[in-house]
């Protein structure tokens, strides 16, 4: 039954709007009671559904079914509950026109105040593996009306999407009522959750009518949250912060352990590393500076502690850079590790979990902010860059997860085929040369970075960088350029150093000219047909 009718002319065209009647249907139950209790200690209607009522009630409150207020049961397995004139001319009806008023009172509807809705878990219910009706009947119909409706109608209704907007509302209950100001808060919230919601369905869709050979979407729309508030940008005079997309499962969702609040350049350089890191099959670490691995190396063999071993191989490629860096790792960081780093400046270090001895050790680096990755951590599958005036898509820059299928197609152009010691080495040169900057070249032994050289407006000063990096370690290492060498002048480089094999992906007018150096010089060369280009 709707409550006591009530003189809504007393507050019209007054900021404060005092709540007589609440509609609550909510999925996420977090905080319910709390709220209800507030609710009930103020003497406000409250009008629920489903679930949400029996959880009201059965903790002692009064609660009203949308049922009797409606005069019709729940249907088509709930999936028609509030669609309703006597629901939805409560939430739209603007009291600060008379007629509006004189409507509800002749049609017998009685106006909420406030109106507490959040929407089934659709995003969860995809992340969690569901497919086909699962995930269909997780598409809220009611719920996006009743938002929409009361974020219209914000100068008369309150709407509240999250229980961590419920703090606020309790307040304004005790304190006579919403402010304006207030309510068009909590309005934006809304129509910023709908967005994302609709969003969230829309590429689930996308993503279940589009087959390997299809054209990308012709729509694309990217909804994200603000996080935080960076203390600047790129540079000290630029606004900076950071936000997580719907559905994402990467840095942005990692858990900060300790350290001082993350920046603009610390986000960027995590994400890096991950790129490195995460490519590797054997336990690995990456070392970033500026976006650049300063290192990259896995395990060495029979190494009593792996992670620390592969650690310990990537500082030696360039100590003096990794002076402030960012590592990433693929496994647990352990004790080990954590003693390694002990006398080493380091701003960041991302991993999936830490041991708690490591965390005790860290503990007397106050300001090293360590990072734990999401328990779901993936790589994306697409890849989205801003551009002035829009942006750029295109499917993620990825290797396959069987270490052997990465060289399948390789085409040995130069040399003998070499042995699987040296076919691993050329491997893992390969997949290091995609998370270094174009131009880029890397010179690698035992799988571990010896000389990188990125970043450079020709291939060959690329070569001359990552073998002057390499010093005597560039002798009986192996290359990896991640495009085709337009010139000789490039291998020859390498080859007058000691590499002892190349992989580069080929495709230049000039192919012959650099497969004949390599030949004269007897060196291993192979074609991947493909590149790596990390602009």
């Amino acid at each position: 039954m709707a409550g006591p009718r009530h003189d809504h002319s007393l507050y019209r065209d007054r900021d404060t709007v005092r709540i007589r009647r609440a509609l609550v249907s909510v999925s996420d139950k977090t905080d319910l009671l709390v709220l209800a209790k507030a609710l009930a200690d103020a003497g406000v209607e409250i009008v629920s559904t489903g679930s949400t009522a029996a959880a009201i009630r059965d903790a002692g409150y009064d609660v009203t079914d949308v049922a009797a207020v409606t005069g019709v049961a729940e249907m088509l397995d709930g999936r028609v509950k509030t669609l309703h004139p006597k629901v939805h001319g409560a939430v739209l009806a603007d009291l600060r026109l008379e007629d509006h008023e004189r409507q509800l009172a002749e049609l017998g509807i009685e106006p909420f105040e406030l109106v507490v809705v959040n929407l089934y878990p659709f995003v969860e219910t995809v992340a969690s593996g569901a497919e086909g009706d699962d995930v269909v009947e997780q598409i809220d119909i009611g719920g996006p009306a009743m938002v929409r409706a009361a974020a219209k109608n914000h100068a008369n209704v309150a709407i509240v999407v999250s229980p961590q907007s419920y703090p606020g509302i309790i307040r304004a209950i005790e304190e006579g009522g919403t402010g304006l100001i207030q309510r068009r808060e909590l309005a934006a919230r809304a129509f910023a959750h709908t967005a994302a919601y609709d969003t969230a369905v829309a590429s689930w869709f996308a993503e279940g009518t589009l087959s390997d050979g299809d054209d990308l979407p012709a729509h694309l729309t990217i909804q994200a949250e603000r996080l935080a508030t960076l203390r600047y940008g790129e540079n000290s005079h630029q606004r900076g912060a950071i936000y997580t997309r719907s559905g994402g499962h990467g840095i942005a969702q990692a858990t900060q352990l300790q350290g001082k609040e993350m920046s603009y350049n610390n986000y960027v350089d995590a994400d890096a590393a991950l790129r490195a890191a995460y490519d590797m099959v054997k336990p690995a670490v990456a070392i970033i500076k500026h976006a650049n691995p300063c290192g990259i190396a896995t395990t060495a063999p029979n190494a009593l502690d792996p992670i620390a071993s592969a650690h310990l191989r990537a500082h030696e490629c360039d100590p003096v850079s990794a002076y402030g860096g960012v590592i990433a790792a693929n496994g647990t960081v352990t004790l080990k590790m954590a003693e390694n780093l002990k006398d080493i400046f380091t701003e960041v270090i991302v991993a999936p979990s830490f041991e708690p001895a490591a965390l005790e050790v860290f503990k007397a680096k106050k300001n090293l902010r360590l990072l734990q990755l999401p328990a779901d951590w993936q790589q994306e599958r697409m890849d989205v860059r801003l551009v002035s005036g829009g942006l750029l898509l295109q499917d993620a820059d990825r290797f396959p997860d069987d270490i052997g299928s990465v060289a399948k197609n390789w085409e040995l152009v130069s040399g003998e085929r070499p042995s699987d010691e040296e076919m691993e080495n050329l491997i893992f040169a390969w997949k290091a040369c995609r998370a270094v900057k174009s131009n880029a070249i890397v010179l690698a032994k035992d799988n571990a970075t010896v000389g990188v050289g990125m970043g450079q407006v020709n291939r060959v000063d690329s070569c001359r960088l990552a073998v002057e990096r390499a010093g005597d370690r560039a002798a009986g290492s192996v290359a990896a350029s991640d495009a085709f060498f337009p010139f000789a002048d490039g291998p020859q480089v390498l080859i007058d150093a000691g590499i002892t094999a190349i992989v580069q992906p080929g495709g230049s007018v000039r192919d012959e000219e650099v497969v004949d150096a390599a030949r004269k010089a007897g060196v291993t060369m192979f074609f991947t047909g493909e590149r790596h280009f990390f602009h």
